[in-house]
């Protein structure tokens, strides 16, 4: 099984297109601002004839596991800090007949409070800026669906995110509404056939983008 992409290369940086946040070229005083936020374009080949599903997931394997540094002026996240995954996409059971996802079909721009559950197929769960925008009370909600990368601006690191394509043995995936990331791989675990990935970067930190 092999996954393709029309709108990034293979472990090169991806647009600003497909990502939350880009760097601010106004005269705002802020470092970042929201992007265009599509979802890149997908396909796979050579599926196992078995598979009964496919489950996607997009997660950054970069993301900070303290928050100390995180976008503060004048200072870096540090290069050393433990990383650990966040979650950007949940897709399961995506029908065994589908063999593509079309750019933009699952998230245009930025939504606040987050996107709803309505998708074009399949059933999409939670990412992790549900827990990230948290304490924002502008942006506070459930985060279903897409969100592309926003790292921190001030990171040392150029931040590894990951699609990840499984096809798995069953139809559906055991999950309640609401489900996360951790909860997915537990799913899935026993019943992936075969899997398949591509991989991209991206920063906004300026001194990482010369």
């Amino acid at each position: 099984m092999k996954l393709y992409s029309s709108s990034f290369d293979d472990t090169l940086p991806i647009a600003p297109t497909f990502c939350l946040c880009d760097i601010d070229s106004t005269e705002s005083g802020q470092p970042v601002t929201f992007s265009a936020n599509l979802n890149p374009a997908l396909s796979w080949t050579d599926a196992p004839p078995q598979a009964q599903s496919f489950v996607l997931i997009c997660y950054d394997e970069t993301v900070p596991t303290s928050a100390d540094d995180v976008n503060q002026f004048g200072r870096e996240v540090p290069e050393d800090l433990p990383r650990a995954d966040f979650f950007h996409w949940l897709l399961v059971d995506i029908p065994a007949d589908r063999d593509q996802i079309a750019e933009g079909a699952f998230s245009k721009g930025v939504q606040e409070k987050g996107k709803s559950t309505k998708v074009p197929f399949g059933k999409t769960g939670l990412n992790d800026y549900t827990g990230w925008f948290a304490g924002d009370e502008a942006m506070a909600g459930e985060y279903f669906g897409y969100d592309g990368p926003c790292p921190p601006w001030n990171d040392s690191l150029i931040h590894t995110y990951h699609f990840k394509l499984y096809a798995l043995d069953i139809a559906q995936c055991d999950l309640e509404k609401s489900f996360t990331g951790t909860q997915v791989r537990d799913a899935i675990a026993g019943h992936v056939l075969q899997e398949t990935s591509l991989s991209c970067t991206y920063t906004l930190n300026p001194r990482l983008r010369e």
